[in-house]
């Protein structure tokens, strides 16, 4: 399933500067950054769950917003991108 992660950290002190970092690396490991706290994932039901719970043992709950879009199975059709970057297949091949 093809899902869009966003989030919105609350970085006034340390403690929230840190949790911005750990939600960030949750997110790299699983998707691709494609805007500053956005990003597209390809993951299947176990790694949604995995990573849902991931982040919210992350995140303060009080002052942290997480966003978890359901794009479905025909995302192709639902994004559009424009202006400088160039969107990327996620479910080409990958070339390390």
């Amino acid at each position: 399933m093809y899902i869009l992660i966003t989030y919105d950290v609350v970085t006034e002190d340390k403690a929230g500067q840190r949790r911005l970092r750990r939600v960030a690396r949750a997110c790299e490991n699983i998707g691709q950054r494609v805007q500053n706290s956005v990003f597209e994932c390809e993951v299947s039901p176990a790694q949604l769950v995995e990573i849902r719970t991931k982040l919210l043992k992350i995140i303060d709950q009080d002052s942290d917003s997480l966003r978890i879009y359901h794009m479905g199975s025909n995302w192709h059709h639902k994004i559009e991108q424009l202006g400088k970057e160039k969107s990327y297949d996620i479910s080409g091949p990958l070339i390390i």
